[in-house]
């Protein structure tokens, strides 16, 4: 009898950088789904572009429904490296973000055009 090997490799979902680009000289990285360990990479890899050439960075994440501590870790690297706005955070960010104690250091904007709106802070 000849068996077939077990897929056990998890279904492609959606990108979890949805879209980056710039809008007024702002960076905006829009992030969805479970953000964990497993999935972080790609956005990782898009925040850390950003950083590289922008001094305001802004993360969408009206679309996260899960985020983890690889999540959290990546916000406190990058919020070192620029100013890091998180735009329309739903319960489970603001939640991870208060829970460590860092919504008061990593901004939070209730909108994206709010977070975009705010000129960047003087250093």
């Amino acid at each position: 009898m000849v068996r077939e090997p077990l897929d056990n490799s998890a279904p492609a979902g959606p990108p979890v950088v949805a879209a980056e680009g710039e809008v007024n000289g702002i960076w905006v990285v829009r992030a969805q789904g479970d953000l964990d360990c497993d999935s972080i990479d790609p956005l990782f890899i898009a925040l850390w572009q950003a950083v590289a050439g922008h001094e305001v960075v802004v993360l969408d994440a009206s679309a996260v429904t899960f985020a983890d501590s690889s999540f959290l870790s990546l916000l406190i690297d990058v919020h070192r490296r620029t100013e890091l706005r998180v735009a329309a955070p739903q319960a489970v960010v603001t939640r991870l973000l208060r829970t460590a104690g860092v919504d008061r250091v990593i901004r939070s904007y209730p909108t994206l055009d709010a977070a975009l709106g705010e000129p960047p802070a003087v250093s």
